[in-house]
């Protein structure tokens, strides 16, 4: 896991170099907005470490582990205050683990990946679960999902996207939703 997380940084500053730096992402308390932009270079990340000509640079994403490390290695430096695998407060009588969470940004960061057919289909059902633990959490105005997807097991991307990204309000207090798919 060691050289993984070596060759994925490697990969992130290779397309900082191409593409340039995000001083938005560096200077300003990371956004949903901002952290869903980032996300997207996740799968250029992946490309890159997996066509390189050395089969050891190959990044092995087949679990939600490993996608949640290759996220840390890729948002750390931008969200500072990145912390991970936080418990939530118990909301009748349970909690649940955030994957990430960014106080100063009040954005909690959650990874999914897309085990098999039946996972896919029944994803969205997760998501709202999600959502609901999530919506009366002090830290969390925002929540931003990343579902890898290697495989292509959820039936309809678009229609999930319409289910899952929309702006909310609890309380009086306005929240959002946001996707990235990898």
């Amino acid at each position: 896991m060691a050289s993984d997380a070596a060759r994925l940084c490697d990969a992130v500053a290779q397309l900082n170099g191409k593409y340039g730096s995000r001083k938005s992402l560096s200077s300003l308390p990371a956004s949903a907005q901002q952290i869903v932009e980032a996300l997207g270079q996740f799968m250029d990340c992946v490309r890159y470490l997996n066509t390189r000509r050395s089969e050891a640079a190959i990044l092995k994403l087949d679990s939600e582990a490993a996608v949640q490390d290759a996220l840390f290695l890729m948002l750390r430096p931008w969200i500072t205050d990145l912390t991970w695998e936080n418990p939530t407060d118990k909301i009748a009588g349970r909690f649940a683990i955030k994957d990430f969470l960014s106080k100063s940004a009040r954005v909690v960061i959650e990874a999914k990946y897309v085990r098999d057919a039946a996972h896919g289909k029944n994803l969205t059902k997760e998501l709202h679960d999600d959502i609901e633990n999530y919506r009366n959490h002090s830290h969390c105005r925002d929540l931003v999902f990343f579902v890898y997807d290697p495989d292509v097991f959820i039936p309809d991307r678009q229609a999930l996207e319409r289910q899952i990204v929309v702006n909310r309000e609890y309380d009086g207090v306005p929240s959002s939703v946001a996707a990235q798919a990898g």
